[in-house]
């Protein structure tokens, strides 16, 4: 590619004109890349094209541990942005690249892949026997019994969701991008929309952890929707949206039904997979977008919206019109809910102890103030842990920015049971939510052999690395943080 060509300055407007599958572009480093047709014998995949029309350099670096030749990004080169919109992130220290070359040397000398093998494939086969069994019985016994088998059925389809899709999704469970695509499409499979999924999860939670941008809660509490062409993308979704009548960043005032939260949290926990499959996701297709994520990158593809709502009508055929015919309309909704209450508070459960607990980090920016400066990451009651761990950083370490990215993923996330292999199975690797967050792109049955790289590198270069004892330490902590959330103001 010629020199004139490369140095060519390209707006982000224009860069977000590029979103579909058909002409995607993307950002790296500042550089300017089209992924179009490179997307086509990608290695990972079409998982390449959710960063069309976005800035990437987050996904860039988090999916790749053993790095990607410059070469390769020069070639795709058409341009370098002209106008990148402020990140909150520092990436000018070595802890991140010190993290990814020690997990990936000790994951050689195991003899492990870093996506999965045998051990999760045999995993996903025994659960969904287990899921479709459940199902059949459901469908078969009499309607006592078939309640208590569709509460085995939402325990499966909780598995399926932590253990094959999760992995699926992140391109994680396998080296071959179509059974990562299959396993990925196992969430369709349980009645919700993986690509809903992919929006929430891998563009906004995964790079922007309990990161919030103020300018735009303050536009939605004016009831003020700013095109969507204007809004950061730097911004979790899952503490802002993920359930109604709660408070889980500090950024928020407490309303008065918040002192209560504490209390019928776990009511709303039940809700989650039923408002996200009948609301959620149908809101996400129909409008191509979910909050500040443009969906376009999916959903300006036929065959993607085929995808989703044969999906939609043919889980709801077996998940709901199955159960009505063998027990009659009233006991089939009776069994469909059962179902959905109880893999939503068992899926929602292993997901909120990790991020919105006590000691957690929670971090914010002002996207309408380009030289406002950087926040620390701090708890909610205002104190920041790191300025503690880093002082007792061995000297001979570069001292580590409070907002470089690793470094905040370790502030707002969680671990319990670490080191436990069963509960890192039982939980989908969630249990090691520090391990998963730094590398997204490893399967879960690999945490156990990185867990004490990640802490010991954590501890050498003064990073926090926050574990509870078990599920149960923790969920008593988010219940009291959520207390607390309800009484105190906002930092």
């Amino acid at each position: 590619m010629c020199k004139s060509t490369i140095e060519k300055l390209i707006s982000l407007e224009k860069v977000k004109l590029h979103n579909t599958p058909s002409s995607a572009w993307t950002i790296v480093n500042d550089q300017v890349i089209d992924i179009t047709q490179f997307s086509k014998r990608h290695p990972g995949g079409d998982i390449i094209l959710l960063s069309a029309g976005r800035d990437a350099t987050v996904l860039f670096h988090t999916y790749h541990p053993r790095g990607v030749p410059k070469s390769v990004l020069d070639k795709l080169q058409i341009g370098t942005i002209e106008d990148a919109q402020s990140s909150y992130y520092d990436w000018s220290s070595g802890f991140y690249s010190t993290l990814c070359q020690r997990v990936v040397e000790r994951m050689k000398s195991r003899n492990r892949p870093l996506r999965g093998n045998s051990d999760v494939q045999i995993k996903a086969v025994m659960i969904l026997i287990a899921f479709w069994f459940s199902l059949f019985k459901m469908y078969t016994t009499e309607l006592k019994s078939a309640i208590v088998w569709s509460m085995i059925m939402g325990v499966f389809a909780h598995f399926v969701g932590t253990c094959i899709q999760h992995d699926g999704n992140h391109g994680a469970f396998s080296k071959t991008p179509f059974i990562n695509t299959a396993a990925g499409w196992t969430m369709d499979m349980i009645g919700a929309s993986a690509f809903t999924w992919q929006f929430q999860h891998m563009l906004g939670h995964h790079p922007y952890t309990n990161l919030m941008d103020v300018h735009e809660e303050n536009m939605k509490s004016q009831s003020i929707d700013t095109p969507l062409a204007s809004k950061d993308q730097e911004s979790d979704p899952d503490v802002f949206s993920s359930f109604p009548l709660m408070r889980m960043h500090p950024v928020h005032e407490p309303q008065w039904f918040h002192r209560y939260q504490h209390m019928y949290a776990p009511i709303l926990f039940a809700l989650m997979t039923l408002a996200k499959v009948f609301q959620q996701d149908v809101e996400v297709a129909l409008n191509r977008r979910l909050y500040h994520i443009d969906a376009q990158c999916r959903y300006a593809c036929l065959w993607n919206r085929i995808r989703f709502w044969g999906m939609k009508a043919l889980s709801t055929g077996y998940m709901f019109a199955l159960p009505c015919y063998f027990h009659g309309i009233k006991g089939g909704l009776l069994l469909f809910t059962v179902g959905h209450l109880t893999c939503g508070e068992v899926l929602a459960t292993m997901f909120i102890v990790n991020h919105v607990i006590e000691g957690v980090s929670f971090a914010k920016k002002d996207s309408s103030k380009k030289n406002a400066g950087i926040s620390k990451p701090m708890t909610a009651e205002g104190v920041t842990p790191m300025d503690a761990t880093i002082k007792l950083a061995k000297k001979e370490v570069e001292k580590v920015p409070l907002n470089d990215w690793a470094a905040v993923q370790c502030q707002t996330s969680v671990n319990w049971s670490p080191g436990s292999w069963f509960w890192n199975h039982f939980s989908g690797g969630l249990s090691h939510q520090i391990e998963h967050h730094l590398f997204p792109s490893i399967c879960h049955t690999n945490y156990v052999h990185i867990q004490d790289v990640v802490e010991d590198t954590c501890r050498e270069f003064g990073v926090p690395y926050q574990s509870e004892l078990n599920i149960f330490v923790a969920y008593g902590k988010m219940l009291k943080h959520l207390k607390m959330m309800g009484r105190t103001k906002a930092f």
